[in-house]
């Protein structure tokens, strides 16, 4: 085996990706000062209701990982290419991992607002089974067995999985919850609740920076996992010669 035949060629990380990096850094400690220091403190609430900023762009963004799940396994199962599987995979687990901030984050804010830290309304019921609901789409992309059969197998439970999120978003609105409050898209105006400027602008911002946040995390996830077959596929061509300098 000579020096020619151990190399192994490595992913690169895009430039892309460096500037997003760059870029997240000065934007999350603008977004930090906006939520804590400028936007104005509600008045009924009072401190706690800041996390609602935090709260509602992890919902989003776990949303968004899931719908991604949901495109990626569509189309994996239409062209079998595996980025789509890799890309579906990282997806989830970035999902789960923002969903988990949304089911953690929300009984403290419920603490402050109804006097509970947990209660079987519907937003937090649906909520709480979409996060079972992709664990099992993990454990199953970590089952023994090809990974061909895994993917098949993760890609309709992740098409079906994703059921459960319109679901989530509508749940306060087909069974009329009144713990958890309608700020947009209520009534004949779409505006709910509503909110005042500096707080939808604080809203809008910190949306942006936990959804670059994704971009910059899912980025990062797939260069790993290409990274390890990478060294999987190289691990298996060194055994191969091996087994031929034996024989």
């Amino acid at each position: 085996m000579n020096d020619q035949e151990l190399k192994i060629e490595l992913p690169k990380q895009s430039k892309l990706h460096q500037i997003l990096v760059y870029a997240l850094i000065p934007l999350m400690a603008i977004a930090l000062y906006l939520v804590f220091m400028w936007s104005p403190v509600e008045k009924t609430m009072g401190v706690v209701q800041k996390i609602f900023y935090f709260h509602v762009g992890s919902a989003w963004t776990a949303f968004l990982a899931f719908g991604v799940v949901f495109v990626c396994s569509i189309l994996f199962l239409i062209k079998r290419k595996r980025i789509y599987d890799i890309v579906a995979g990282i997806s989830a687990e970035i999902g789960v991992v923002f969903t988990a901030i949304v089911l953690t984050s929300g009984p403290i804010w419920g603490r402050s607002a109804w006097n509970t830290w947990w209660t079987w309304e519907p937003r937090l019921t649906t909520t709480l089974i979409l996060f079972f609901i992709y664990i099992a789409y993990i454990l199953i992309r970590h089952m023994d067995g090809a990974w061909e059969k895994k993917a098949r197998l993760a890609s309709v439970f992740g098409i079906i999985g994703f059921i459960d999120v319109p679901i989530v978003f509508m749940a306060i609105r087909w069974w009329n919850s009144k713990l958890h409050p309608i700020v947009f898209g209520d009534g004949p105006t779409q505006q709910g609740g509503g909110i005042e400027p500096p707080m939808l602008f604080t809203l809008v911002f910190t949306l942006g920076v936990i959804t670059l946040l994704y971009v910059v995390l899912l980025q990062k996830g797939v260069y790993i996992e290409k990274t390890k077959l990478a060294v999987e596929k190289y691990k298996k061509h060194v055994q191969e010669k091996l087994m031929d300098k034996v024989s």
